[in-house]
Order: structure tokens, then C-alpha cells, then sequence
């Protein structure tokens, strides 16, 4: 038991407001003898101060390479630099979101180093895999902050109201994507009073969507797009098209549409173009959760917020970010989850006969673990 040491650094993405663990969840691994240490204002952004660690039981240190280059275990929300690659001690692990297509020199120089590099984007939809599951965690957070950024944004009230004013009308919500990011944000809109519509490629979505007392809209396509761990797959040219005519008259009808579809390694599917825009009422809301994959609206601007044909369209990148201690604590969970997982007799041990294991370590032994991934990243590089 015991002699493990994970480290904790602070993100330096811009905008990053979250911490990969949160004391609460320092507090139990130091309860099993597992060493954590912080770099100092790691958690500040999330409002947990250093002081909070220490009283869990980590050590906070300053510097980011003192503090990587003792660490057995690296635990991160975003895809490390350069320098912090190079910072790791050599056999070491790291956990973090890391997407090995869009970052393949950092891929690369992971497995240089021989580190092995777990990938949460790639954990398996499995029951023993949903306590690790970040991504479902970190969206119910994104779609939430979603519907709450959307009615900040309109000049309506969500709610039917009575008033001696007249009555006013229930604002209109449209939810394109069904997964666990949709499902939350029409939870939400329901409970500040709007009517709510959703469409989803995947059938299996629909009693979901009713449950939350939305109404379904067919997705105009014969096409069951799901995988069979449950993802969005990359529909036809023709199935695309007959989706954008099912949900063309839904997106002029709305005061907000929220789009959240994404498929894995791929560029989010336009669902709304810039047609479609033009046509919705001044003063429409459209919030992009694709919007880091390219965006599911044609006219969306990752990163920013415009205005095209007076609709706002809202492409920012990191809404779960703004919920940076709830999302933090998630995370946080997530990992504790995972890392109790990988933890045999006071060490890591990866099991490549292991689902979990096989589908999100990407790096390891210096090589790039996945056969396909290795074989996609030579053929960018030109191997």
C-alpha cells in the first residue's frame, strides 16, 4: 500500500476555471494512503483555496515542474503543453481530455516520453464505466449553463405569465441533440416555463425526451444514428439533408434553439444553416454546444457571440467552465472513480485485456497504444 503520488497542476487553457480534484476528494484518497499534491492556486478559479487542500491533506506546491516531475500520476482537465509534457517524469501516467486526432504532436510526445496516457474523451458507455464517465458529467453541467445563458441572453420571459398587463407567452425552446447535455437542458427549460421541443437522430432518445415532458420531433430520416455504445454516428449527405428539412420550420418557430450533437472524431454536423437563420424571428437566441467541434449552426463563430439577421448566436467554448465549483466537483469524482480503478497494491496497473483500459489509454510502453489511432496520426504525419 501507499507510495503513489498524483499531482494536481493548475490549467492554463484561457478561460479555465476548473480543477481536476477538489479536497473533498483528496481528503478520501489520502485516506488510502495515496499522496496528492497541488500546485498552489490550482483551485482558485473554483473557489477552493490552497488552505482547503492542505487541511484535506495535500501538499500545495509552487511551480509547475517541481511539481510534475515527482509525480507518478498527473491528473488534468485540458490537453497538457509542450513544456508540461516535457515536464513529466518519464513513466509516469497522466489522465486528462485529451482528443489524439486534433493533438497529435502532444500524442506523439506523450508516448516519446513513455508516458501512459488515459483519454477520458474515450472512456467505453458501459455501466462499470459510468461512475469515470467525464464527458456525461461535465455536459449535464454544459447544458444546463446553456438554457441559463439563453434566457440571460432573450428579451422574453421564459414563463406564461398573467399579469393586469395581459398575458404573456411561454418562450419557445428547441433542443437539437438528445444526449446527456440536451436531456439536461430540457429539464431546465421546462422548469423555468417554456415549451420545449427536441430532436434527436437516435430513437432510442425519444422516451427520455417525453419524460422530461418535451415534445419529440422526428428526426425525417429511416436512419437509426447510434452507434452501439450509444453515440451519434455521421449520418448520409441525403439523411442530413432530410434531418434539416424535419427540423427547418421548429428552428424558425423558436425563440431559442439549443444544439448540442456531436459525433466522435468527427466535425459536428450542420444542423442549422445560414438559411435556416434568416428565417428565424429578430431577437432568437441560438447556443452552440458544438461550437469547439466546428458548431452545429452553419453561421456559428467558436469562441464568440455574434449577430447574423438579428439572431445571437453564442459559440462559446467552455460552459461547463462557468460552472467551475460544480463541475469541478464532478470531475473530481470522475476521477477518483477512475484512478481507484487503475490502483492495485500502491501502484497503477493497466490491463490492455481490460475494456476501460483498452479503449482509453492512448499512450503507453512509448508507443501509441491503439492500433487505429497510431496508424490515423502516421498517416497526418505522413509515416
Amino acid at each position: 500500500m501507499g507510495g503513489m503520488i498524483i499531482a494536481v497542476p493548475a490549467e492554463n487553457s484561457e478561460g479555465e476555471r476548473r480543477v481536476a480534484l477538489v479536497p473533498e476528494t483528496v481528503q478520501r484518497l489520502a485516506a488510502k494512503n495515496i499522496a496528492v499534491r497541488v500546485e498552489s492556486g490550482a483551485g482558485r478559479n473554483a473557489w477552493f483555496a490552497d488552505d482547503d487542500y492542505r487541511r484535506a491533506g495535500a501538499a500545495v506546491v509552487s511551480g509547475t515542474a517541481s511539481l510534475l516531475d515527482q509525480a507518478d500520476l498527473v491528473v488534468k482537465i485540458r490537453v497538457p503543453t509542450p513544456l508540461e509534457v516535457e515536464s513529466l517524469r518519464a513513466g509516469a501516467s497522466l489522465v486528462c481530455l485529451l482528443y489524439p486526432r486534433d493533438n497529435a504532436e502532444v500524442t506523439r510526445g506523450l508516448a516519446k516520453r513513455r508516458i501512459t496516457t488515459v483519454a477520458m474523451e474515450r472512456l467505453p458507455r458501459t455501466t462499470l464505466a459510468q461512475a469515470m464517465d467525464v464527458l456525461s458529467s461535465q455536459s449535464t453541467a454544459a447544458g444546463y449553463r446553456a438554457v441559463i445563458v439563453a434566457a440571460n441572453a432573450l428579451a422574453k420571459f421564459f414563463p406564461m405569465l398573467m399579469t393586469p398587463a395581459g398575458s404573456i407567452a411561454p418562450a419557445r425552446v428547441f433542443i437539437l441533440g438528445a444526449g446527456v447535455a440536451g436531456l439536461q437542458a430540457i429539464a431546465t427549460a421546462r422548469r423555468l416555463g417554456a415549451v420545449v421541443e427536441a430532436f434527436d437522430v437516435r430513437r432510442t432518445t425519444r422516451q427520455d425526451v417525453e419524460s422530461l415532458g418535451a415534445k419529440v420531433i422526428e428526426p425525417g430520416t429511416e436512419a437509426n444514428g447510434e452507434t452501439a455504445e450509444g453515440y451519434a454516428t455521421q449520418l448520409t449527405a441525403a439523411s442530413l439533408q432530410r434531418a434539416r428539412d424535419a427540423v427547418q420550420p421548429h428552428v424558425a418557430n423558436a425563440d431559442i434553439c439549443i444544439t448540442t450533437a456531436l459525433v466522435p472524431n468527427q466535425r459536428a454536423p450542420i444542423l442549422i444553416t445560414a438559411s435556416m437563420v434568416q428565417k428565424m424571428r429578430p431577437g432568437s437566441i441560438i447556443v452552440d454546444l458544438a461550437a469547439e467541434r466546428g458548431g452545429n449552426c452553419e453561421l456559428t463563430e467558436p469562441g464568440k457571440d455574434v449577430m447574423r439577421h438579428e439572431v445571437t448566436i453564442i459559440g462559446r467554448l467552455n460552459l461547463a467552465g462557468d460552472l467551475a465549483m460544480d463541475a469541478s466537483r464532478m470531475y473530481s469524482r470522475n476521477m477518483e472513480k477512475l484512478i481507484l480503478y487503475f490502483w492495485r497494491d500502491g501502484i497503477l496497473r493497466f490491463d490492455f485485456r481490460d475494456e476501460i483500459t483498452r479503449n482509453c489509454v492512448v499512450t503507453h510502453d512509448g508507443e501509441i497504444a491503439d492500433e487505429e489511432l497510431r496508424d490515423a496520426l502516421g498517416a497526418m504525419r505522413g509515416d
